[in-house]
């Protein structure tokens, strides 16, 4: 499997998406964020077979119609998510993958891992002990869940799988290759769990509207990124009201 670094278009919270290159005779290409060079002459010597994406986010989507045209590959959608994949990229889907499902490459099987939370259609591959993980983790910070598309609990649900599988190294989205999987997985969900804490003390304390419950559960100035900031306490009020620890109606907090 080889890793390469792409620059996406347009406005995006990472300099860099990695694309993954599996195989050479029977080769699949996941997430091709943009059309690069260096990505062509990865491919300049194989036979492009497949082309996959863990997600349709803009970062992550932009030169699918270009690769899997210009090499004549089957493109793959999540089953039910077709619509949504031929908006994001420009191109239907050949066929529709899921959990599951394996995809032939001559450097083996990739499975499919549904692991939604990010983003609803959000898949992983798993190829031997290694995991492509799109943007489940992260070798250092944190992944973005934000309402009303990203689904904390099932973010957390698709952490828990993955960590269960124990692989033994994770090809995430952006950023280097996670070494100790189990390890980061556990502090992704530690860190969520964290700020959980604090959004379900904030409302304890009082605080009933979202800048007042966001102000209270970061210590840290996050003006800067206060959009992505309210849609994450969002997505935490909808979990936690979902579990009944507390009421919110989608602009006003109680506690249960």
């Amino acid at each position: 499997m080889d890793r390469v670094e792409l620059t996406p278009s347009g406005r995006t919270l990472h300099p860099t998406t990695n694309g993954y290159v599996v195989g050479h005779a029977q080769a699949a290409l996941i997430d091709p964020a943009a059309r690069s060079d260096v990505l062509d002459s990865h491919l300049a010597n194989r036979t492009l077979s497949h082309v996959l994406l863990t997600h349709y986010h803009g970062d992550h989507v932009g030169a699918v119609a270009h690769y899997a045209t210009e090499h004549d590959a089957t493109v793959w959608a999540l089953q039910g998510h077709e619509a949504a994949f031929e908006a994001a990229t420009g191109i239907a889907p050949d066929r529709t993958l899921r959990e599951g499902t394996r995809i032939e490459t001559d450097e083996g099987e990739l499975e499919v891992i549904y692991t939604p939370g990010h983003a609803r259609e959000h898949v992983c591959f798993a190829l031997g002990d290694a995991v492509v993980s799109g943007d489940l983790a992260v070798a250092e910070g944190s992944i973005v869940v934000g309402a009303p598309e990203g689904d904390m609990r099932a973010y957390l649900a698709s952490l828990r799988r993955l960590c269960a599988r124990d692989p033994d190294t994770l090809q995430p989205g952006h950023g280097p290759a996670i070494e100790h999987p189990r390890a980061v997985c556990a502090h992704l969900i530690d860190h969520r769990l964290g700020r959980e804490r604090k959004i379900r003390a904030a409302v304890n304390a009082g605080a009933r509207d979202l800048d007042s419950i966001l102000d209270a559960a970061y210590e840290k100035d996050v003006s800067h990124v206060r959009g992505l900031a309210e849609a994450t306490v969002r997505a935490h009020l909808e979990k936690l009201a979902v579990e009944g620890d507390l009421r919110w109606d989608g602009e006003h907090a109680e506690p249960a």
